[in-house]
């Protein structure tokens, strides 16, 4: 039987302006997580140096375009071990929930997504009509997906690095992105788990997130994968994603 210590892991953070938030983050971290990616979406406070006070050994890198699909992007890229996890900067998400991320990796799933709405789960940070607009988001991916998400827009999210071959992100520049790949993840035959997460207000500052046009870019994201034919082939299984990852280096999985 495995434990959460077993697997090499890659936390990845994209942060702009979170630099009073960096320290409740980073001091929820698992001391066993491996690896520390900040992609720093060129914050004009102390995020970069308030990263590097509180963890010496984290990797910062930038991105080459704006919005969060693409900070996700330049940290998928730089990441060099097996099990990915992605959280935000914001204290939104608790960096303490990740062994359960981990531990469903290491029991036989491909790709672990957080869910706000199943039990054991919650948000105390979200309006009501963006509950309403997640709510027929989920049905409208079962519709035409299948599948039984409880939850879409959420971005808390683990996977075996492995996935990112079955997924094309390219063009998923902004908040689309944790969407685009919870969809592509059921398509391309992924074992998919959820596991229950609780979603806190953010601590200081202002979301990045735009509710209606940020909405619109979803919903053309859902549309856009659903006119695709559904390519559900055979996904690595967790094993074989070990063996795979010691064979490709971050580059690889980047270009895929």
């Amino acid at each position: 039987m495995h434990d959460v210590e077993s697997a090499s892991v890659s936390l990845v953070i994209p942060a702009k302006n979170e630099s009073r938030n960096l320290e409740y983050v980073f001091s929820r971290i698992p001391e066993w997580i491996d690896e520390v990616i900040l992609v720093d979406g060129n914050s004009s406070d102390d995020t970069v140096a308030v990263a590097r006070s509180l963890r010496p050994d984290v990797k910062v890198v930038g991105q080459d375009r704006k919005g969060k699909g693409a900070a996700l992007r330049s940290g998928f890229a730089a990441c060099t071990k097996e099990i990915v996890i992605m959280i935000d900067a914001d204290g939104s998400m608790d960096p303490r929930e990740i062994p359960a991320y981990v531990g469903a990796l290491l029991a036989g799933a491909d790709f672990v997504k957080g869910s706000r709405f199943m039990q054991g789960g919650d948000t105390f940070d979200m309006e009501w009509y963006r509950r309403l607009g997640n709510w027929g988001f989920v049905k409208l991916v079962k519709w035409r997906f299948g599948g039984r998400y409880s939850d879409l827009c959420y971005g808390y999210i683990g996977f075996w690095r492995t996935a990112l071959l079955h997924m094309s992100l390219e063009d998923d520049d902004g908040f689309e992105i944790e969407t685009s790949m919870n969809i592509q993840a059921l398509t391309s035959g992924l074992d998919v788990h959820e596991v229950p997460s609780m979603e806190a207000p953010r601590i200081y500052g202002v979301s990045n997130l735009r509710t209606f046009p940020d909405g619109w870019r979803v919903l053309r994201k859902i549309i856009q994968l659903g006119l695709k034919r559904p390519d559900r082939q055979p996904a690595h299984k967790p094993r074989r994603a070990r063996m795979e990852t010691n064979l490709l280096g971050p580059a690889d999985i980047a270009d895929s």
